[in-house]
């Protein structure tokens, strides 16, 4: 089915937590664990016009609207990326100076694509150019996966990204190396992803994160409770997650290291991380039940990605 990529040689390495792409991607990008690069899951919290908003990240979007102007990507994510090397980066031109781009790329010179089969074209532009390092990034094993789940449609685009890959190869001069990897892996939750149960709603302020890395905000006027709130989750969902407050999972080391006090203040209290194919859903969150696999989660299938290599086939 992948003859290009069945070919390459490497293996497993592991995603980060959450195995989420405003995560991973970010980590790669600055070759930092979360904890360091502050960009700690999808949804973060942050302060907006009306106060403590909850941010998608990759849309860099409050409920209030756009938030570019008051909350800085750069800011936000202070490490610079790729050290700080001019490296240019391939990517879907609709991508070009969101929040998100500019706060794990910022700095790249951005070769926006439109169609899939510009990628290889626009890579190996930029090696003949003399680019010693070119980072390209494609999302549609993700979007399909979410869409359709793993199944024919699953197996017809991982056929087209095999293309890709070997379209790519065919293009770069042997002594130039692709290595080909992903942010997470996914799981099939499909109609097992449910609405947080009733009884959180008067223990906590607002819920952040994704379905399968879900962060309650205990109430704050009340003493005791984000103990209370993590007993209370637990009871719920010990059965089928993990319930562990933020002061457990940084002790533990989840993110890679320490959080400073501005990136703590991100996260909730206490977090719940499926370990069966399940997902928690707040209440904005209206579209997200028609998505069928998702990620985010601990689970091997989630956090294994490929870390595949091979030279280039062009003779010179």
């Amino acid at each position: 089915m992948a003859p290009a990529l069945s070919n390459m040689i490497g293996g497993p390495i592991t995603s980060v937590v959450p195995t989420t792409t405003a995560t991973a991607l970010t980590s790669i990008t600055v070759s930092a664990p979360p904890a360091a690069h502050g960009i700690v899951g999808y949804k973060l919290v942050v302060e907006g016009e009306a106060g403590r908003e909850v941010m998608n990240v990759l849309r860099w979007r409050t409920p209030s609207g756009d938030v570019r102007q008051t909350v800085d990507p750069a800011a936000f994510q202070p490490i610079i990326p790729f050290g700080g090397r001019p490296v240019p980066v391939v990517s879907k031109a609709e991508f070009n100076g969101t929040g998100f781009s500019t706060a794990h790329q910022r700095g790249a010179a951005l070769a926006g694509w439109v169609q899939p089969s510009s990628l290889a074209v626009d890579v190996h532009r930029l090696v003949a150019e003399g680019a010693p390092l070119v980072y390209a990034y494609y999302e549609g094993v993700d979007k399909v996966a979410h869409f359709h789940g793993f199944g024919d449609h699953y197996d017809a685009e991982l056929i087209a990204v095999d293309r890709i890959v070997a379209d790519l190869l065919d293009s770069l001069p042997a002594g130039v190396a692709l290595a080909v990897t992903s942010d997470h892996g996914q799981v099939d939750v499909g109609t097992r992803a449910r609405a947080l149960d009733p009884r959180l709603a008067g223990e906590i302020e607002m819920a952040s994160g994704e379905a399968r890395f879900r962060w309650l905000h205990a109430r704050s006027d009340v003493a005791g409770s984000v103990e209370s709130l993590a007993a209370l989750a637990g009871d719920i969902y010990g059965g089928e997650a993990w319930v562990a407050t933020c002061d457990q999972i940084e002790a533990d080391g989840w993110f890679g290291g320490p959080l400073t006090p501005v990136v703590r203040a991100r996260l909730g209290d206490v977090a719940v991380v499926p370990f069966e194919p399940v997902g928690y859903l707040a209440p904005s969150e209206t579209a997200e039940p028609l998505l069928v696999c998702r990620h985010g989660s601990l689970t091997p299938e989630e956090m294994f990605v490929p870390l595949l290599g091979q030279r280039g086939r062009l003779a010179t």
